[in-house]
């Protein structure tokens, strides 16, 4: 049964291979040159003496530190463009491996030709869903460390890793994702008995999952912090925090938000000249901090892993149907 499977899906196998070697000749090289050009920036050395809290003193020395990281990221950000590519991926396993994994079978008719053998459905469904979704896993496991690593001078010099697009490409959620992805594909092939139809399905469901669990769930994960602090000070946000900055904005006396999305200060001897914001005003953040990133990265994993679950068991109970 495992030899007829891989088969079946040895093409789709190599040309992932192939998909996946092109995509490494490409990050290797970048990604050497990135983790070069931060080194001999000194990048990872004057960060670290920003510590983890969420404010920090502005000094001369933390003023040239954050030059060099806007330095990096002039001379990289265009990498981005490359990092959307790796939150497409996991989505390309669901419609090229999950989507036709029962759908072609049905279309094609091949699936009575197994059942009329002596293998059951169940056993069938499992040889064939346990061997996919196997090698699925450790593929996406190899992507998500290679990704890691390529990703790591990007997020050390910029915001930090709970921000949208680095928290997708990093640590386990890239795996939990593709593996939701694989079991939509072949929940969607049950269900719509043709391949392209199957695709689709899997292609928009994936997409509306992932952006409602990123910008309704992910930010409630747990009560966002809140911040304060006086313009006229030295303290300013620590961009080596990594905190996951939601909302910012200028509160006046009273505590009203008059400015959004702005921040005055550090300001200079003679004091903020804004009347806008009036006499008392205070600069104010509302924030996930850094250090959640492990815990949120679980939480959206296991969000992922159990409806990837869910996807599979009602996919074989839809299989008992098929006719």
């Amino acid at each position: 049964m495992i030899w007829l499977i891989w088969r079946q899906h040895r093409k789709q196998a190599l040309f992932t291979l192939a998909a996946l070697a092109a995509l490494a000749a490409i990050m290797v090289p970048t990604g050497l040159t990135m983790h070069a050009k931060y080194d001999s920036l000194g990048l990872g050395a004057c960060r670290s003496t920003f510590g983890s809290a969420s404010l920090m003193t502005q000094t001369e020395a933390t003023s040239r530190c954050e030059s060099l990281s806007h330095q990096f990221q002039q001379d990289f950000g265009g990498m981005m463009l490359i990092a959307v590519l790796f939150v497409v991926l996991p989505v390309l396993v669901g419609v090229f491996f999950g989507a036709p994994l029962v759908a072609r079978e049905v279309e094609q008719g091949t699936h009575r030709l197994v059942w009329t053998q002596g293998v059951s459905r169940l056993h069938w469904a499992l040889a064939k869903f346990g061997l996919v979704g196997a090698i699925t896993a450790v593929l996406a496991v190899g992507y998500a460390l290679g990704v890691s690593w390529w990703f790591e001078p990007l997020v050390g010099a910029s915001a930090g890793r709970l921000t949208y697009l680095s928290f997708d490409v990093q640590g386990i959620v890239p795996v939990a994702y593709t593996l939701f992805a694989l079991a939509l594909g072949v929940f969607a092939g049950t269900y719509w008995r043709k391949v392209l139809p199957a695709m689709g399905i899997a292609l928009v469901g994936f997409a509306v999952v992932r952006v409602a669990i990123e910008v309704f769930a992910r930010p409630r994960y747990l009560p966002a912090q809140n911040l304060t602090f006086a313009p006229g000070g030295s303290q300013t946000p620590n961009p080596a925090s990594g905190d996951w900055v939601m909302d910012l904005g200028v509160r006046n006396a009273a505590g009203e938000l008059v400015l959004p999305n702005a921040q005055i200060g550090p300001c200079p001897p003679g004091g903020c000249l804004d009347t806008e914001a009036g006499p008392g005003a205070t600069n104010w953040l509302r924030y996930q901090p850094g250090d959640r990133f492990w815990l949120f990265q679980g939480i959206e994993t296991g969000i992922f892993v159990l409806l990837a679950a869910a996807l599979v068991f009602f996919a074989l109970r839809r299989l008992r149907t098929i006719a």
